[in-house]
């Protein structure tokens, strides 16, 4: 077991006896679902929408060779500077030498997942630089030391009470817990913040191939001001955010509002092209893009896997998922959280010591039913489970399945492993708890499951018609 996966179990065994926790969680997503659906009653057809939106990303990733290059030379075209990190070093020394070359000091961010994914915050300031979270969600982690919760909603997790307390603490701020008061707090710094930068970062919601332009969606305008004020504008995009047209986008957009948020169409929805041309008045001096791979190609070069580069990073299928309303965000311990952390996590970051994410799941489907662009994240989840099996087989485990194979091939062997299973029932560790902790036990708050006093196959033996005459 590697150490990743004993961190998860200890989180998870933590998180789901934490029934306030549970409670707030599946609450906040309630209302989500509701809103949703509501906004998917508002398409024409929203299952003929996901099979548009699952056309375009299966044409643009088979041939995202061709897409990115269009993409780039008409983003290169109007003097923005394009990067190519292979992995997650590369993309951070970039920025850090962008960084160092124009003498910035103080770096403003938005929200970006890819950025999480690179762990730049870190990089940033054990270089030296200050760097500053404009989302508020994200802002909110930021100062609690952690990393975001979900993958649309940072700070989901935490309440009115818990958030005042953080801004008393780390702020000296007023204890009040109305959301807008609160929200004031927030404001006033950031603003402050906003006009010191010298550099503001930003992710990448989609990049339109016919354009050369990027589209970033928010709810906040923190990220207009993060890509407009500052005189350095750094976008970090995965090489797979692309769609070929305007036309795409105007599909993608309201499907990400609805799918991600249970919103009609995302409060800021924003192009940008390029730094500032001659004659603009606002706008950064410097546009730079880096392109990141970090084992994207990998999955691209793997058919069965390869349409995992659709995800368009929603979080649908984190909502609707029963695993992650119990044990929460941080028990994952990786940057994508949900059915999608568990099976593009183990591609990016090691199969082996990251498969009991697949592992980790119940395999009902609705993260399936949920993905907007119809990735079948169940099956998927199945993949990762013989791929790992397949690549080291757990030796404990082919040991009890050759027992198992021996013991169906003798009636006499699986007669005698029926009553042992009876008689020692009552010593199982689910039944009577742990040794050190027995009120652990899966029957403190159930029944104990009784073997039957006649088997099945004794009372069909034992049926009248079946009696030998």
């Amino acid at each position: 077991m590697s150490e990743y996966s004993q961190q998860f179990k200890a989180s998870a065994t933590r998180l789901t006896a934490d029934l306030d926790h549970r409670q707030w969680i599946s609450k906040a997503l309630r209302g989500y679902e509701t809103k949703r659906d509501e906004f998917k009653g508002r398409f024409q057809s929203w299952e003929e929408a996901r099979q548009a939106a699952a056309a375009v990303k299966y044409e643009v990733i088979n041939h995202l060779d061709r897409y990115l290059a269009e993409f780039v030379a008409k983003l290169e075209a109007r003097g923005a500077v394009v990067h190519w990190a292979s992995d997650a070093r590369e993309a951070r020394e970039h920025i850090l030498r962008i960084a160092r070359e124009n003498q910035a000091r103080f770096i403003i961010k938005s929200k970006s997942m890819t950025s999480e994914e690179i762990h730049l915050n870190d990089a940033l300031q054990k270089a030296g630089f200050e760097v500053f979270e404009s989302d508020l969600g994200e802002y909110i982690v930021q100062l609690r030391d952690e990393p975001p919760y979900h993958i649309v909603f940072p700070a989901m997790h935490l309440k009115r009470g818990e958030i005042s307390q953080v801004f008393q603490q780390k702020l000296g701020a007023e204890p009040v817990t109305d959301p807008e008061a609160l929200t004031m707090i927030a404001r006033r710094i950031m603003r402050q913040k906003f006009c010191q930068a010298d550099m503001g970062i930003s992710g990448v919601n989609f990049g339109v191939a016919e354009t050369g332009m990027i589209s970033i969606t928010e709810n906040e305008g923190n990220a207009r001001l993060t890509t407009s004020l500052p005189r350095i504008h750094v976008a970090l995009m995965g090489i797979e955010k692309l769609v070929r047209s305007m036309d795409d986008l105007a599909l993608f957009l309201p499907m990400l509002a609805t799918a991600g948020a249970g919103q009609n169409l995302t409060g800021y929805n924003t192009l940008y092209g390029g730094p500032r041309l001659k004659g603009e008045s606002d706008g950064p001096t410097q546009f730079h893009l880096v392109l990141l791979d970090n084992g994207r190609t990998r999955i691209l070069a793997d058919a069965e896997q390869r349409d995992l580069l659709h995800c368009i990073r929603c979080g649908a299928c984190l909502n609707v998922c029963p695993i992650f309303r119990n044990i929460g965000g941080h028990s994952y311990g990786t940057t994508y959280q949900g059915p999608i952390g568990s099976v593009i996590t183990p591609h990016l970051r090691g199969l082996q010591d990251w498969k009991h994410l697949s592992f980790s799941s119940s395999l009902c489907g609705a993260c399936s039913q949920a993905c907007p662009v119809r990735i079948d994240l169940a099956h998927h989840l199945l993949h990762n489970r013989r791929n790992a099996i397949r690549e080291k087989p757990p030796a404990l485990e082919k040991l009890a399945f050759r027992f198992f194979s021996l013991m169906m091939r003798h009636p006499g062997l699986y007669r005698f492993g029926m009553f042992m299973g009876k008689l020692l029932q009552p010593l199982h560790p689910i039944v009577k708890g742990s040794a050190l902790d027995p009120a652990k036990a899966w029957t403190k708050t159930r029944e104990t499951p009784k073997f039957a006093q006649t088997s099945f196959r004794d009372w069909w033996k034992n049926r009248p018609q079946n009696r030998p005459t």
